[in-house]
């Protein structure tokens, strides 16, 4: 007995402490439970031991996978998960096939919202391609304390901002559902008036209808898109960038260099741009490595005429004219797909902005000339009730010209800044969207070879800190 009140105790004074860490009390009914499983034993918790050799031996199995999946879940919950690097967002930084260590209390972990779903998931049961969650019950955002905050420039785990609406059909799940019917709504609605003729009451008026369009030829078309559904803030997809706008901070992007509060902010040495390239021939193996080029980057070249470089691989190919014919960055770009769609301010992922970025506690002037940009934050993020009616703002039934933000706000961009679907396309990653820190690359593979010659061993244990 002895040693089993030696148990309890120390099993009870980590659960206590656990439970003061996350501040939830109602932890406190488990106590008794686990005193009988210690010391009074009242309860036969493995009762199985004693059944027939076939219930023995199915729920010993049973046993052991249930405590595994409870484990697990707990360990994912509050303090660490792995994460795979699904993309070249991030390239030359975090490489498609980096599995990432992700520290849940570097920022503090968030106590579930959709606290029943199955470990190892995200959203979606493997096979059967179901929910892997049940939404109820659903609990108010809160976040446990953290080792720290997060700092400019620092690469973190988020969930998809806009990923809060989506179509059922897999097809298109990947796709923003918000550009998705402004897509579909343009394409319908071909001569719909020219939204720089407009007065900005009207050009919010015409945007919403070009998406309220969209969004009717979405469910007119359930055969082809799907059920129109919607996931909560921690059932989203993960999605990894760098910080490079912190909140209460004004970012200005002007020809791709990125500034806040006016002063440049550092550019990380592995950023990317695409480069229109012409090559006389075909790179060797050594000549790729030594330019950091990947068969990714040449599937991009001979498909679209242009492929992502780092300033470095492209002052280095730019020397090399045994190889490289002509080298030019590429500087067109798109203005209908950026944040906020229905701003009509031309900003391009190359010159972005001036924007505020939202603060906890601190408040904005809001006009009809930068509703579109904190819409999305007032309405959807933090639960109001925002409409524009005859000229004036309204928040919650009243009048208004002012905003104070509940959350902090932050702007997450890749490196490869030509090939990242980041805030410059969704807008702002909300406080209550914030997953983790990755601390360390644990495995690497290169997706484009198979066996030990894809293992990037180099990579190996890499911390994340390090890559700047």
């Amino acid at each position: 007995m002895k040693k089993q009140w030696a148990k309890f105790v120390v099993v009870l004074v980590c659960y206590l402490l656990f439970l003061f860490w996350v501040k939830s009390w109602w932890g406190l009914l488990v106590v008794p439970f686990i005193y009988d499983a210690y010391i009074t034993k009242k309860i036969n918790w493995q009762w199985w031991k004693d059944a027939e050799t076939p219930v023995r031996v199915v729920m010993s199995w049973v046993d052991a996978i249930v405590f595994a999946l409870v484990a697990v879940y707990f360990i994912n919950q509050f303090f660490f998960q792995n994460y795979v690097i699904p993309s070249s967002s991030l390239e030359k930084s975090l490489l498609t096939g980096d599995y990432l260590f992700v520290s849940k209390v570097s920022y503090g972990p968030r106590i579930p919202q959709t606290p029943l779903t199955m470990p190892l998931t995200q959203h979606t049961l493997p096979v059967f391609g179901c929910k892997s969650y049940v939404e109820w019950p659903h609990w108010d955002y809160r976040r446990v304390e953290g080792f720290g905050q997060i700092q400019l420039n620092d690469i973190v785990v988020f969930n998809y901002p806009s990923g809060d609406t989506i179509v059922s059909d897999l097809r298109y799940q990947p796709r923003d559902f918000y550009l998705l019917c402004y897509e579909l709504g343009y394409r319908a609605w071909a001569n719909h008036p020219i939204a720089d003729s407009l007065s900005a009451e009207q050009r919010l008026q015409m945007f919403a209808a070009v998406k309220a369009l969209g969004r009717r030829i979405i469910e007119e078309n359930s055969a082809e898109f799907g059920e129109i559904g919607t996931r909560p803030v921690d059932r989203r997809e993960n999605y990894v960038k760098r910080c490079v706008g912190l909140p209460g901070q004004t970012l200005f992007i002007k020809d791709r260099i990125i500034y806040l509060d006016g002063k440049e902010n550092k550019e990380p040495d592995n950023a990317q741009f695409s480069y229109k390239v012409r090559l006389k021939r075909y790179p060797t193996d050594d000549e790729l490595l030594d330019l950091q080029i990947t068969m990714e980057d040449l599937m991009q070249l001979n498909q679209m005429g242009c492929m992502p470089l780092t300033r470095r691989a492209a002052d280095m190919l730019r020397k090399r004219t045994d190889l490289c014919e002509s080298l030019q960055i590429v500087t067109e770009a798109d203005d209908q797909d950026i944040y906020p769609l229905n701003g009509g301010y031309h900003w391009t992922r190359d010159n972005y902005g001036p924007v505020w970025i939202p603060k906890k506690g601190e408040t904005v002037d809001l006009s009809l000339d930068n509703i579109a940009i904190y819409e999305r934050p007032i309405g959807v993020y933090e639960g109001n009730d925002l409409a524009v009616r005859n000229g004036k703002i309204y928040i919650n039934g009243k009048e208004t010209n002012k905003y104070t933000f509940k959350m902090d706000y932050y702007w997450m961009m890749g490196d490869n800044r030509h090939n990242s679907a980041d805030s410059r396309y969704w807008g702002f990653v909300p406080e209550d969207h914030i997953v983790g820190k990755p601390i360390f690359i644990w495995w690497s593979s290169d997706p484009d070879r198979s066996g030990f010659s894809g293992i990037r061993w180099s990579r190996l244990f890499r911390m994340v800190d390090n890559i700047k």
